[in-house]
């Protein structure tokens, strides 16, 4: 075995150690199929600089699959997920992988990136699985097919844990949970978080702090649930959570 595939190998144990879980055979190749569908894509537009040993592995699969360690641990429980703004299809496409009986939609406003997404989908086998939808969240949000509808609704790194939070929580059902992917976290954003949820019949679940392997850094995850069903105001027009921020 050469010295870099035994780094690979070394540096993905690692990974799986980290997330008390193992990709099959088949996940493995379906990773590894949609990493080198990055790279080629990234050629015609600009999706992410994240594509490269480490980068990937760590920063993208890694990043996207520890926040939900504890659903890992039952890989073939059924539930619908929304990742919000996905992009390069993190983390909803890693989920997707690592899910095999559940149904994710991905939803982003370009539709070039929407565009990869279907591709990508269909390339490495998960088009029956994979919903794509060109929407900004804000009229998703409001669409009676996607409100309400979800267990699970995720965003990574999208804008400030408050306005995200105003994307998330119409999308989740009754005992549906938002994830909010964050590098730092601080009190006062908690404080801020805490008064935003209130408006939205919700409210922080616990908060949860991972250091990812190979000197990525920290990651704090947000899980929120639903009190109540969500204000039927909520979300706002386009641009306005994020003009006027909830929470203040």
């Amino acid at each position: 075995m050469s010295t870099d595939k035994k780094n690979r190998t070394v540096s993905h144990l690692m990974i799986w150690n980290e997330l008390k879980w193992a990709p099959s055979e088949k996940q493995l190749a379906q990773f590894i199929h949609l990493q080198e569908l990055l790279k080629e894509w990234n050629k015609k537009i600009n999706l992410t600089r994240l594509v490269d040993g480490d980068d990937f592995w760590t920063a993208q699969v890694c990043d996207s699959l520890l926040p939900l360690y504890e659903e890992l641990q039952h890989p073939e429980v059924s539930h619908k997920y929304i990742d919000i703004g996905s992009g390069c299809g993190f983390p909803g496409i890693a989920i997707a992988i690592a899910m095999p009986n559940s149904d994710i939609t991905l939803l982003d406003s370009s539709s070039k990136k929407t565009t990869f997404l279907k591709e990508v989908s269909k390339e490495i086998g998960l088009d029956s699985r994979i919903k794509v939808v060109t929407e900004r969240a804000e009229e998703a949000g409001r669409n009676p097919i996607f409100r309400s509808n979800f267990d699970y609704a995720i965003a990574r790194a999208v804008a400030s844990a408050n306005v995200v939070a105003e994307y998330l929580v119409p999308f989740l059902n009754s005992t549906g949970q938002a994830l909010i992917f964050k590098g730092s976290w601080s009190e006062a954003e908690q404080q801020i978080l805490k008064k935003a949820l209130a408006e939205l019949n919700a409210e922080i679940q616990r908060t949860h702090e991972f250091i990812l392997p190979n000197n990525r850094g920290i990651r704090n995850i947000i899980r929120i649930s639903s009190i109540n069903k969500c204000p039927h105001q909520y979300p706002r027009s386009i641009g306005k959570p994020k003009k006027q921020p909830l929470g203040y």
